[in-house]
């Protein structure tokens, strides 16, 4: 039978950047326990934790920094929108992003300028036109070809987008 740090760090492994409550929802773990497990999974290097504003991911230890910035974003159903359009069909404007995504400028505006500020995108002036490409395009084509087609293609919800709006 497989212990629980086992069963843990698998569910981790097979989804990068996991949250907290994801974890609680999959392994059925309480509260408590699932903290203590994640401790000692943390404490013997077996987990990285990246814990950020209002949030902790969790991912395997092989996992870079840069990684992890990319997971996040494909996690997230807007920048996983935009970036996904960009991998289509890269040096889109402002206007074909909004169109791509079918969300409001002011979402796509949000969303892009924080790519942008990761630098998971890059902005280019072509005939005076403000042009988006991707930037860490080979680390996006190796973490999808990865982790196809686990929970990279699944955003959390539309909930993340909504409370981050704000």
């Amino acid at each position: 039978m497989i212990d629980r740090t086992q069963k843990l760090q698998t569910l981790i492994d097979d989804n990068p950047g996991i949250r907290f409550r994801e974890i609680m929802r999959s392994s059925g773990l309480k509260n408590g326990v699932l903290s203590y497990y994640l401790k000692k999974l943390e404490s013997t290097g077996v987990v990285k934790v990246v814990r950020g504003p209002r949030q902790v991911r969790f991912y395997s230890p092989d996992i870079t920094e840069e990684e992890s910035i990319v997971i996040t974003a494909l996690r997230k159903e807007t920048p996983r929108a935009l970036l996904l359009a960009l991998i289509k069909e890269d040096g889109l404007e402002f206007s074909q992003l909004v169109k791509e995504v079918k969300k409001s400028p002011s979402t796509v505006s949000l969303y892009l300028s924080q790519i942008v500020a990761d630098g998971l995108v890059e902005i280019k002036f072509v005939e005076l036109k403000k042009r988006y490409h991707i930037k860490v395009r080979e680390i996006m084509d190796k973490l999808i070809e990865e982790h196809r087609p686990g929970s990279l293609d699944k955003p959390t919800s539309g909930f993340e987008d909504i409370i981050n709006s704000f």
